[in-house]
């Protein structure tokens, strides 16, 4: 094996991901064995990266299909920079929702109101999560 070149084992080893995502991922076009030794999937170190790559998008909620969409044939990170700016907003709008969320159920434990039903700040939060009449 190419000092360049890993082993899925050690693969594992080294990302964390699970060989089973490490072949689900190789069967969606994320990555790519450069080749087998026997039945072991051998993969560029480069691999690492890619992996680190896809779980940071992962974690900022963007799909299998996306993630794809960012490496470029030969498997190097490609992505298109308005959708990372996309991302990037509405990751801005999930995180002010849920800061004004927060807000508002620490004021309702904190509140004197005998019931949390009876809390204005607490009726506000559930009211924001009914549906709006068409």
């Amino acid at each position: 094996m190419d000092s360049a070149e890993i082993g899925i084992g050690e693969v594992v080893r080294r990302s964390g991901v699970p060989a089973s995502t490490l072949r689900y991922y190789e069967e969606r076009g994320l990555i790519a064995a450069v080749r087998r030794q026997g039945l072991t999937r051998v993969f560029s170190v480069a691999v690492l990266q890619q992996l680190a790559l896809i779980a940071v998008c992962r974690n900022a909620g963007f799909s299998l299909d996306e993630i794809a969409s960012m490496f470029s044939t030969d498997g190097r990170p490609s992505p298109d920079r308005g959708m990372l700016a996309a991302k990037a907003d509405e990751l801005d709008a999930t995180i002010s929702r849920l800061a004004s969320i927060r807000d508002e159920l620490r004021h309702a434990a904190a509140c004197p109101a005998p019931s949390h039903l009876e809390c204005p700040s607490f009726r506000r939060v559930l009211a924001a999560e009914l549906p709006r009449p068409s």
